[in-house]
């Protein structure tokens, strides 16, 4: 079992945006919310809408700008305590998430 002490050094050389103490919101421009229509949760712009796959939608679900990455990382690891290499696939996804711009830093 890994933890996040143990894979942040891959987790971080693979993503070196974000880092395991940073903060993050939704941005301003984006809502995200459960679609019941699409089945999934979903990004909502001016423009459209981004649908999210399982695994990203329990991941953004948990950004509130108030949750440290670490914080995110324990309570997706919590929820899916069987799926191994979590921490690095949380990271990615923030860090896709904070290069498409749908998530701010805060912290």
């Amino acid at each position: 079992m890994s933890t996040i002490s143990d894979s942040q050094d891959n987790a971080n050389q693979a993503n070196p945006g974000v880092a395991i103490d940073d903060v993050y919101a939704i941005a301003r421009h984006y809502r995200f919310q459960w679609e019941e229509a699409q089945g999934c949760y979903v990004l909502l712009f001016p423009e459209g809408m981004i649908k999210l796959n399982g695994g990203a939608g329990e991941v953004i679900k948990r950004v509130d700008g108030q949750r440290r990455v670490a914080d995110i990382v324990a309570d997706v690891q919590s929820s899916f305590p069987d799926v191994g290499g979590i921490e690095a696939d949380v990271i990615a996804m923030l860090n896709l998430a904070v290069e498409k711009a749908w998530l701010e830093k805060r912290a």
